[in-house]
């Protein structure tokens, strides 16, 4: 029997996903912003990332697991017996998909609360890097890499190198670069092994696979956050000692309960899109477009409400080549295809 979750998605077209996705990234990240610039009264200066991270992440965690047990996904995927119990289990590839999940687990919401960083430079050196780091896996994997994924590199790369220069260097804290480099290879391990063993054409299969992610991902970020804690590693282990225990009797913890909520209504969009029945050259570049125009709008926004930079015009100009990017690969494989065909059919 279908569960309700996947009756409801099929019914809904995946472009009015995608805008249901670019609806809630931007509150999302507002609140997140928000979070990290207004004072905490007990501190007198406003919580740092790795204060909010915690909480969010450990109750976006259980949410996550709460879809998957609702949805009936839990069900597809490998399971193992342990004391008796039928427990869900990842296969060694799952596992190594999971650990690079976890790296994008704490690096997105900590890539919105950067001050004096514009939302739209850390979307394109994030969101681009992907877009770098993707024929290189291909490459890896021995497929062939097609004149419009060449194109999209080079317009990202142009972009990064333009918006850089503008700014006179990268200029960012030490712990957005470490944001950067770990969702970087974070997407880089996810992406290798999905092209190994995660592109299938079944849904049940891919059911499963999110759900051994997720089991492996969960834990993990929330491992590493706690062991830095715990070795007091400078004032970032306190810092997350704070939103480990204290922040969840603080008058924050509604708006932080509201951003879990947000980032799990956000990851199940993004999963929809993604298992769409339609080919990934259209389902990829659609659900990354709509994060990276969010996160146009919310710096606009955040500088409306004077928490944030406007963005310059290099940065304008690297988002908006990097959405044209997006769309060669998402046009890209139909122009081949258009004219594969006639030559096919003589």
């Amino acid at each position: 029997m279908r569960t309700p979750a996947v009756i409801s998605y099929r019914r809904i077209p995946i472009e009015s996903l995608a805008l249901l996705y670019f609806l809630l990234y931007v509150p999302y990240a507002v609140l997140v912003r928000w979070l990290s610039t207004i004072p905490y009264a007990p501190f007198g200066r406003p919580l740092t990332g790795l204060e909010i991270l915690p909480a969010t992440t450990i109750l976006s965690a259980a949410l996550t697991l709460l879809f998957a047990w609702w949805s009936g996904w839990l069900g597809y995927a490998h399971r193992m017996r342990i004391a008796g119990l039928s427990l869900p289990f990842p296969t060694r590839w799952t596992l190594a998909s999971g650990i690079g999940t976890a790296m994008l687990l704490f690096t997105v919401p900590l890539s919105f609360t950067f001050q004096g960083v514009s939302i739209p430079f850390m979307q394109l050196l994030m969101r681009g890097d992907v877009l770098v780091i993707a024929p290189l896996v291909d490459l890896m994997a021995g497929r062939r890499v097609r004149w419009y994924s060449w194109t999209a590199l080079l317009l990202v790369s142009v972009g990064l190198a333009m918006t850089i220069r503008m700014r006179g260097g990268l200029y960012l804290p030490p712990l957005a670069i470490v944001t950067v480099v770990l969702y970087t290879l974070g997407y880089f391990v996810r992406l290798a092994v999905m092209t190994r063993v995660g592109k299938t054409d079944d849904p049940d299969t891919v059911k499963g696979y999110f759900v051994e992610e997720k089991i492996v991902a969960i834990p993990v970020a929330v491992l590493v956050m706690a062991v830095l804690s715990a070795l007091d590693f400078g004032p970032q282990g306190g810092q997350l000692g704070f939103g480990f225990v204290h922040i969840w009797v603080s008058n924050q913890m509604p708006w932080v309960a509201a951003v879990a909520v947000l980032l799990v209504l956000i990851s199940v969009l993004a999963i929809l899109i993604l298992m769409d029945r339609r080919e990934n050259t259209y389902c990829v570049p659609l659900e990354r477009s709509a994060s990276v125009l969010a996160g146009a709008t919310t710096a606009f926004i955040l500088a409306r409400m004077s928490m944030g930079p406007v963005p310059t015009h290099a940065e304008l100009a690297g988002a908006a080549l990097l959405v044209i990017a997006i769309f060669v690969l998402s046009f890209g494989p139909r122009l081949q295809r258009a004219r594969s065909e006639p030559a096919q059919s003589r």
